[in-house]
């Protein structure tokens, strides 16, 4: 397993991260466990959570995939092999989310509520990297490739790094990071920490796959010049890049089939840049899924790419996923696909 370092911090952390937001809905706690137990002997020592899961977010299964992961360093004793990472909620109406209030926003006394409640379902007295999960401020986040203005509430970026520095300060985090972010939001942080001695983001958690590489349209350049790594979520468009859902498949217990949430991928020309991608992988003699998140992996502005199963055959082939060989042919048909159809999925 590859080692990477985690912004401008002393944090090696693995190529591949384990995500696990599918714990406490599709997977079960022991599920959750044999994961972690799996990844760790492969070498991940990075793993991302967040208050919000498991997904889709409802209030009865809000905070249980912190729970399982809590109640695993509590058997394993092992917290100390563990680069965790979680999250806080942006504005949001999810009211479960917060003791009192109509909903979610980065506040002060929300942010400081949040994680104290993250350290206590972890069972940790500290988190590694603390991502805001999404901006406060109201902005057109997932889908379209144009920004929309929308105006609205948000708290000032200088203040919520105020709370965060007092969380940073009282030992509860090591580092902050970003989640579905832009630019512009990312040089604003870096900006205000800058200008205002208050902690660096030394991360940002946006989705990044073959369908989706709008990344590169700015992210890229202030990941390389600035040391904002990308960790990359959603390698495979939710599964949509290992070929399952083709030709109107539904698998029995695949996210499609349970929750019917993943609209995004499903276009004319989603359809066909999946088709042409699973023609390279047969074209390389590859499985499409390790293609998809070996494209992802070996991109110089990704930190780690976030893996996610709900089965141990996907996770481990997710995990092998690194041993791949990542060809100049390769890359030069995956260039002609994405050139043909590009961020068809954004």
């Amino acid at each position: 397993m590859e080692y990477r370092t985690l912004g401008r911090t002393d944090l090696k952390v693995s190529a591949i991260c384990l995500g696990t937001m599918t714990w406490g809905q599709q997977n079960t706690e022991g599920e959750g466990h044999e994961q972690m137990d799996y990844a760790i002997a492969q070498g991940i020592n990075f793993f991302d959570t967040s208050e919000m899961y498991a997904v889709p977010p409802k209030p009865e299964t809000q905070g249980s995939t912190e729970k399982i992961i809590g109640a695993w360093f509590k058997a394993r004793k092992n917290r100390d092999k563990v680069i965790l990472a979680t999250k806080v909620a942006g504005r949001s109406p999810m009211t479960w989310l917060r003791d009192g209030g109509e909903g979610t926003e980065q506040t002060a006394a929300q942010i400081a509520q949040a994680v104290d409640k993250s350290l206590k379902r972890l069972q940790t007295d500290y988190i590694d990297l603390y991502q805001l999960h999404w901006p406060d401020r109201p902005i057109n986040l997932f889908g379209g490739l144009g920004y929309k203005h929308i105006e609205g509430k948000s708290n000032p970026i200088d203040e919520i790094l105020e709370a965060l520095d007092k969380m940073v300060k009282a030992g509860k985090l090591r580092h902050i990071g970003l989640s579905n972010e832009t630019p512009w939001g990312t040089m604003k942080f870096l900006h205000h920490a800058e200008t205002g001695n208050l902690p660096r983001v030394q991360s940002i958690q946006n989705a990044y796959n073959l369908l989706n590489r709008t990344f590169e349209l700015g992210g890229s350049e202030i990941a390389h010049r600035d040391q904002v790594g990308l960790l990359a979520y959603s390698p495979l468009a939710q599964g949509y890049l290992s070929g399952k859902y083709q030709n109107g498949a539904l698998p029995e217990g695949s996210r499609k089939q349970l929750f019917n949430r993943l609209q995004r991928y499903e276009s004319p020309q989603t359809d066909r840049a999946i088709e042409a991608y699973l023609g390279v992988a047969r074209k390389h003699g590859l499985d499409a899924s390790q293609m998809a998140n070996q494209f992802v992996t070996t991109r110089p502005f990704v930190t780690s790419n976030i893996i996610g199963a709900t089965t141990m055959e996907q996770l481990k082939l997710a995990v092998t996923s690194v041993d791949v060989k990542w060809t100049e042919e390769l890359e030069k048909d995956i260039e002609a696909v994405h050139l043909s159809q590009p961020n068809p999925a954004p």
